[in-house]
């Protein structure tokens, strides 16, 4: 079934295995965001299917941007919100740019390209990429504040989200990953070894936007190997 799908965070990482594996649907549209075009442009030409284009979560019109890429396309039928930004620094060395461009990225970004996405949307599925750090109940870890705060507010965002449009056929779920093996990993944490590659963690999450509306909707779900 032909689809139009859109992937913000596509650079790299688990975004690039997103695309890479939808890329194999010849009948799917996929539109790859990310501050990055020239990286996306350089992975994804090969791809007749996906188009790349340049997105900052961290500014001040995000909506606006959002709208003018989609105003491109009839409808979007999947949204996946993967762009995160992931700052590790001790609770009082934090300062206030870091933890607004935390919450831009992670949160405010992701709203405001919902909302830009909204109204090419009849039946469709939004995924919001947030953590384990944001689960509630999980292990924290020291120096995450900034992070794992913000990937907490796009799990509440979801359960609003879902309860607020409730009665029409948009269908709203978050995936909260655990550790996986991506650059932006390796950056705050250097030497940590992840579990699991990027590329099987976006193969459940391509399962998942693809599939798990169909059953779900408003839910926050653990994917991780760890415990608790």
């Amino acid at each position: 079934m032909s689809k139009t799908i859109v992937v913000v965070g596509a650079s790299r990482g688990i975004g690039k295995a997103i695309v890479d594996q939808l890329a194999a649907h010849s009948d799917f549209t996929i539109l790859a965001l990310s501050r990055n075009v020239e990286r996306m442009k350089e992975s994804f030409g090969k791809y007749s299917n996906v188009t790349s284009f340049e997105l900052d979560l961290n500014s001040k019109n995000v909506r606006s941007q959002c709208e003018t890429i989609f105003s491109k396309y009839s409808t979007i039928e999947i949204l996946i919100n993967n762009a995160g930004v992931l700052l590790n620094k001790p609770f009082l060395g934090l300062n206030r740019e870091d933890i607004e461009t935390s919450y831009s990225v992670n949160v405010m970004g992701v709203m405001e390209t919902v909302q830009a996405a909204i109204p090419k949307m009849t039946k469709a599925h939004i995924v919001n990429i947030s953590s384990m750090g944001g689960f509630q109940g999980s292990v924290k870890f020291p120096g995450l504040a900034a992070y794992s705060t913000s990937k907490a507010a796009v799990c509440s965002f979801t359960e609003l989200f879902a309860e607020e449009y409730k009665e029409t056929s948009i269908r709203m779920n978050c995936l909260c990953l655990g550790a996986a093996k991506t650059e932006m990993l390796e950056e705050a944490f250097p030497g940590y070894e992840a579990p699991i590659s990027a590329y099987k963690m976006a193969e459940y999450i391509t399962y998942f936007a693809l599939n798990a509306d169909e059953w779900m909707n408003g839910k926050i779900i653990p994917v991780s190997l760890s415990t608790p």
